[in-house]
């Protein structure tokens, strides 16, 4: 069934951007896992290519165009050059931290950060998980205690994406202690304050290249023209308003990841001989990837839906749950299943299926857990 998502526009774009990777990723992505972090640099290059900020106003330096399909188109090429790690830092800025600012920001505070999130210069994050609290946002202890024209800001942060390359960090903290929900607010902090310190660069089981750090906060005064929104308590609600679209995100890269393990293991099973003939003459091949080709194409199906919902402003909490815990694993399903396909060679770090497996885990952990995701539709079943 063929797809009617994307326009001529958004498959011209897709070429610039796999050229993109192919050029500026694809070929240093080895020394990138190695090193445990991808370059502050990659930002600058892919802010002057046009792939950063698409949604900032022109005046601003960004290319003025709402359009969420054009980040679909980012995800899934980001998947198909194997570059999950590294391209887990551009999607993070694109599609999840930069709608705080694009909804959030006063007219000083746009014109402050979004020409340097637009061009690379400034690099974003986003910090709401702390040791100890996943999930349960409304427990976080990072506080935010008012002085005069500043906040005093104590506490931590653990797993944050961007981490260590990140200069201007949208941190969830307690304004009002004495409150769950209604207590959070989200403050802007930017590299450079005092007290503000990056921990270790997070050793991870997969994507490697991706910096993922600890935060730590000690007294840091954040000027009070740095909190998002007009007024204090707003961030649990800023952060559910947001969540859905970071979801969908998630879900599109996971797809497209599950698609591209199929390809290169149809490729495989064809080249590849057992007993005398190719793997995928076996009928459990066949089997195998009949069944991972129907969900993904039923799974792309439903998240070109919900990226329509998106643009008309109609994608709810519950449809992007559904498609980020099913299509998650479905990721996990379909490359653990495409390595087993692959034998032995599937095991070796040299293979990217190998890569692919290792990268995937953690999709069905950030986010919002697979188990979370089934509380929230469960709860829209009256349940």
């Amino acid at each position: 069934m063929r797809r009617t998502l994307y326009e001529d526009d958004h498959e011209d774009f897709r070429e610039s951007f796999r050229k993109f990777l192919d050029l500026e990723v694809v070929p240093h992505l080895a020394a990138w896992e190695a090193a445990g972090i991808t370059p502050r640099e990659l930002f600058g290059t892919a802010g002057r290519s046009g792939f950063l900020g698409m949604e900032i106003p022109e005046e601003l330096g960004g290319g003025g165009v709402r359009d969420f399909r054009f980040h679909a188109v980012i995800a899934e090429e980001v998947m198909r050059a194997g570059a999950s790690g590294a391209g887990l830092g551009l999607t993070l800025h694109n599609d999840i931290c930069l709608p705080y600012f694009l909804s959030y920001c006063d007219e000083e505070q746009g014109r402050r950060w979004l020409p340097g999130i637009a061009s690379g210069e400034l690099i974003t994050a986003i910090a709401m998980t702390e040791p100890g609290m996943g999930s349960d946002l409304a427990s976080m202890t990072t506080t935010a205690r008012r002085e005069g024209d500043h906040y005093v800001v104590n506490g931590a942060k653990t797993f944050i994406t961007n981490g260590i390359n990140a200069d201007v960090v949208i941190t969830a903290v307690k304004t009002d202690p004495g409150l769950r929900h209604k207590g959070v607010s989200l403050l802007v902090l930017e590299r450079g304050m005092a007290g503000f310190e990056r921990g270790r660069n997070l050793d991870k089981l997969g994507q490697h290249a991706q910096d993922t750090a600890e935060l730590s906060f000690t007294d840091v005064r954040v000027p009070v023209a740095n909190l998002l929104g007009s007024e204090e308590g707003q961030g649990f609600a800023q952060l559910m308003a947001n969540l859905p679209r970071e979801r969908l995100s998630i879900a599109i890269s996971a797809t497209a990841a599950a698609r591209v393990a199929l390809e290169q293991t149809l490729e495989h099973v064809k080249s590849r001989t057992a007993f005398g003939q190719p793997i995928g003459s076996f009928q459990n091949s066949r089997f195998v990837l009949a069944e991972i080709a129907t969900e993904v194409d039923i799974a792309e199906h439903y998240l070109d839906d919900c990226v329509r919902a998106l643009n008309a402003g109609e994608l709810t909490a519950v449809e992007a749950a559904k498609a980020k815990w099913w299509c998650t694993e479905l990721q996990g399903r379909a490359v653990d299943r495409c390595l087993q396909l692959h034998g032995g060679y599937g095991y070796m770090v040299e293979y990217p299926i190998a890569r692919a497996w290792a990268d995937a885990r953690v999709t069905r952990i950030y986010g919002g857990t697979t188990e979370i995701m089934k509380e929230v539709v469960g709860r829209s079943l009256g349940l």
